[in-house]
C-alpha cells in the first residue's frame, strides 16, 4: 500500500516539472508524419512513464490526454465543430486503450497490482511471490504485441479522415519550444526515475550481491526522499497529492476487508461454489481456466472500479482455478494481467475512462464496440503469446 502511495507522490514530479508532457511531445515529433504515427507516439509516451506512474488515471487522463487533444485541435478535429472523425476519435480511442495495456505491464503502473501480488502470495501460502522484475518480464512480450496491434486494429475499425499529418511534427516542436530547454528539476526527476527503475529491476543486487536487493517500497521511499532533498518536490506537493492519501486510506481498508473475507470463510465458500459448478461440466483444467478467466474478465461490465472488482473476485477465482488443477503460476499471470486489460470494456471501467470519453470524441456505441474488439484481441495475445513467452522464461 505504501509502495503505491509513495509512487503516486513521485509521479507528481512528472506533471510539476513538465517532464511527462515533454516526453510525449518528443515522441509525437519523432513519429508524427502520419496519423498512425501520432498514435504510436502516444503509445510510446505512455509506455515510457508507466513504470513510475501508478495512477493510470493521471497517466492517461492528465498527462497524455491533453497532448492528444492539442494534436486533434491542431487539425481542426473537435466534438464542438462536429469534426471529431477527422482524427480526434481515433486518437482518443488509442489514448484510452493504451492505458489498460500499460497498466498490466508493471506492478507500479496501476494501484491494484500490488494488491494482486499480495492475494497471489496468500493464495499459495507464499509459494508464489511475484517480484517487480518477474512481473515486468512476464508482461514484456505480450504487452508489446498488444501495443503494436491496438493502433492498427482501431485504425481499421475507426479510420481517421486525415491519414497524413505532416504538421503534427511542427505542432510538437512548437510545444517543445514553448516548454523551453530542459530545466534542472527535469534532469533531476529523470535521474531519480531511472535510478528507481534500476533498483526495482534488481540491478544493484546483480552488480553488488544479494545484500543490495532492496525492497520495492524502500526503493520508492529513496526516490521520494531524493526528490524532496533536491527541491523538485516540496512538502506542500506531497500534502496536495490527494490520490496518494486516498490510496493509502482506501487500500488499507480494502486489504483488511479482503483479509477478513478469507478468515471468515467467504472466499473459501465462493471458490468452492465456483469449483463445484465448473466441475459439473466435466471440463479439464484448461477449459476450467478459460471459463474462469472469461467470467472474471467480462464481469467487469458490472464494476466501475478495478480495485473493487479485484477485492471481490480475484482471491476466489484464483483459489477455484488452483483447486481445479490449473498451474498456479499460469493462472496467477492470466488473472493478474486480465485485471488491467478488462478496463478497456466500458466508459466507466477505470478513472481514465470518464475523462477521455467525457471529452466527446466518441459515441457510446463506438467506445463499447472498440472495447469489445480490443478485449478479444488482448485476451488472444495474452494466451497465445503469453503462454509461449512464460514457458521460455521458465515460469511454467
Amino acid at each position: 500500500i505504501w509502495l503505491i502511495a509513495i509512487a503516486v507522490m513521485i509521479a507528481v514530479a512528472l506533471t510539476k516539472t513538465g517532464l511527462g508532457t515533454r516526453i510525449g511531445y518528443h515522441f509525437i515529433a519523432l513519429f508524427g508524419k502520419k496519423s498512425i504515427g501520432v498514435a504510436y507516439g502516444l503509445v510510446l509516451s505512455e509506455l515510457v512513464i508507466a513504470p513510475v506512474t501508478p495512477s493510470n488515471t493521471a497517466r492517461g487522463g492528465a498527462i497524455i490526454h491533453p497532448i492528444m487533444r492539442s494534436i486533434a485541435d491542431g487539425f481542426g478535429s473537435s466534438p464542438e465543430l462536429g469534426t471529431q472523425n477527422k482524427i480526434g476519435r481515433y486518437l482518443a480511442l488509442v489514448n484510452y486503450n493504451t492505458n489498460p495495456i500499460t497498466s498490466a505491464m508493471f506492478i507500479t503502473a496501476t494501484a491494484p497490482n500490488p494488491l494482486i501480488v499480495d492475494l497471489i502470495a496468500k493464495g499459495t501460502n507464499s509459494a508464489i511471490q511475484i517480484t517487480w522484475t518477474q512481473w515486468a518480464l512476464a508482461a514484456l512480450l505480450p504487452g508489446l504485441c498488444m501495443l503494436l496491434l491496438m493502433p492498427l486494429v482501431l485504425y481499421l475499425l475507426f479510420p481517421p479522415e486525415i491519414k497524413n499529418t505532416p504538421d503534427a511534427k511542427g505542432m510538437a516542436l512548437d510545444a517543445l519550444a514553448k516548454l523551453g530547454p530542459m530545466k534542472t528539476s527535469e534532469y533531476v526527476t529523470l535521474g531519480v526515475l531511472a535510478l528507481m527503475l534500476l533498483m526495482w529491476a534488481g540491478v544493484p543486487a546483480l552488480l553488488m550481491g544479494p545484500e543490495m536487493d532492496l525492497n520495492a517500497t524502500t526503493t520508492a521511499m529513496i526516490g521520494l526522499s531524493l526528490l524532496i532533498l533536491t527541491g523538485v518536490l516540496e512538502w506542500e506537493d506531497i500534502l496536495k497529492a490527494k490520490s496518494a492519501w486516498d490510496t493509502l486510506v482506501w487500500f488499507a481498508a480494502l486489504v483488511m476487508m479482503a483479509t477478513f473475507l478469507g478468515k471468515l470463510g467467504l472466499i473459501t465458500w465462493f471458490s468452492q461454489s465456483i469449483q463445484t459448478a465448473i466441475s459439473g461440466t466435466g471440463l479439464g483444467w484448461m477449459g476450467a481456466t478459460a471459463v474462469l478467466v472469461l467470467i472474471y474478465f467480462y464481469s467487469h461490465y458490472f464494476f466501475a472500479s478495478t480495485t473493487a472488482h479485484i477485492t471481490a473476485m480475484f482471491g476466489a477465482f484464483f483459489a477455484a482455478g488452483v483447486a481445479l488443477g490449473a498451474p498456479p503460476m499460469l493462472l496467477a499471470l492470466l488473472l493478474a494481467f486480465s485485471s488491467s486489460l478488462m478496463m478497456s470494456l466500458t466508459h466507466y471501467g477505470t478513472g481514465t475512462a470518464p475523462i477521455i470519453f467525457g471529452s466527446g470524441y466518441t459515441t457510446l456505441n463506438e467506445w463499447w464496440g472498440a472495447g469489445a474488439v480490443m478485449s478479444v484481441v488482448n485476451l488472444l495475445v495474452l494466451v497465445l503469446v503469453g503462454g509461449v513467452w512464460w514457458k521460455l522464461l521458465g515460469y511454467l
